[in-house]
């Protein structure tokens, strides 16, 4: 992922924050040789005392065969992305038909090894953990190997602890681009209102008040 100086995090806090509230990605993982890469979409959580990601999968996913082999994967997590217009980026001193249409989003990438879990008192405790971070309020019975109404399901998954080595983030929100043209684009994806428009729009407002730009108005 090439991440340019103007996309990069402000800080760590802002990747932090962000990916504690997405749990929800690909899994990339190598194939046996002569075999294409591997991509699983998979809810996972992220425990960043530990730098681990935990997940579980179906026992019969082809993608155990591929981690056997080659246990590097990478995570990536991509979200709050929308389409910018060509004239919404157009330089002040550009006629709008110029302007280069782009991408805005936000991504976090995660390499990682991978450590299979099919001990049965290891998987329910993963389990559970994964379960007290999607459900924090509860209403589920506990994990439990050997004990209803979940442990004899456990045989039919195996867990997945991802050692995190490396994370990279990118947020592209139009940082390379002059304040007005920011604030410009701004106005446009809050009187087009599509879908992403407005978690984009919060994203380039918090990084240009992180600059030290006032927010909410062209500049003069």
């Amino acid at each position: 992922m090439l991440i340019h100086p103007w996309d990069a995090p402000t800080e760590d806090a802002e990747w932090q924050q962000w990916l504690a509230e997405h749990d929800f990605g690909q899994l990339a993982a190598n194939g046996r040789p002569g075999e294409p890469p591997m991509v699983q979409p998979l809810h996972f959580a992220y425990d960043p005392a530990r730098r681990e990601v935990i997940t579980h999968l179906a026992r019969p996913n082809p993608l155990w065969d591929a981690l056997e082999d080659r246990p590097t994967v990478l995570l990536s997590v991509v979200d709050d992305y929308t389409f910018i217009p060509g004239p919404w980026q157009a330089a002040e001193d550009q006629p709008p038909e110029h302007g280069v249409p782009t991408s805005f989003y936000a991504a976090v990438q995660l390499t990682c090894t991978a450590h299979v879990v099919d001990d049965p008192e290891e998987k329910a405790e993963l389990l559970q953990r994964q379960t007290s971070h999607f459900q924090p309020d509860g209403g589920s019975a506990p994990v439990t190997a050997g004990a209803a109404p979940y442990g004899r399901m456990l045989s039919g998954i195996r867990g997945l602890r991802l050692e995190v080595h490396e994370i990279r983030a990118k947020f592209k929100y139009g940082g390379k681009r002059s304040e007005t043209v920011q604030q410009r684009i701004s106005e446009r994806l809050a009187e087009r209102d599509g879908p992403g428009d407005a978690a984009a729009r919060t994203h380039q407002q918090r990084r240009l008040a992180a600059a030290g730009t006032p927010t909410g108005r062209p500049s003069s």
